[in-house]
């Protein structure tokens, strides 16, 4: 379980996106049930309903503006678990700030060295990849030293 770095999300390959929101939805029930994610990776959405809340937007309009559709039984599964209402005013309306003391410089690294290992496993198509070396040139440089050519 993962929420990848909010500044990824418009660069996520297909098959992350759409996992995201799979991760998600798993996320939001175990809460619903548990009150917990209970996944080291992924408790930190406790931090802030919020946050959540904006994140979740975020995924949910770029699979929009990619033109993935999100199945109708999953938006009412999710809006089901989660009380958007609670928590949609505490949002930042940019959505720029979403969980400011996680989604730092630090975990960006982290999380792009993950998707760099599923691009070096063939996880990731080499047209994909290329967005995201494009996004973050000094990022990669740091993960590869000074040879992006892979």
């Amino acid at each position: 379980m993962r929420l990848w770095h909010k500044d990824l999300i418009p660069y996520l390959p297909r098959q992350q996106l759409i996992a995201q929101w799979r991760e998600l939805c798993c996320i939001i029930k175990c809460i619903a049930r548990h009150e917990t994610p209970n996944h080291i990776l992924v408790n930190k959405t406790l931090s802030s309903r919020g946050d959540f809340y904006a994140y979740t937007q975020r995924i949910l309009g770029e699979m929009e503006e990619r033109g993935y559709k999100v199945s109708n039984s999953s938006l009412t599964k999710f809006t089901y678990y989660f009380n958007w209402s609670k928590y949609c005013f505490e949002t930042n309306s940019t959505h720029f700030n979403i969980y400011p003391n996680w989604h730092n410089d630090r975990y960006l690294l982290q999380c792009l060295a993950n998707l760099s290992e599923k691009y070096d496993c063939g996880g990731i198509p080499e047209d994909e990849w290329h967005k995201i070396k494009q996004a973050f040139p000094e990022q990669i440089k740091l993960i590869y030293g000074e040879n992006i050519n892979n």
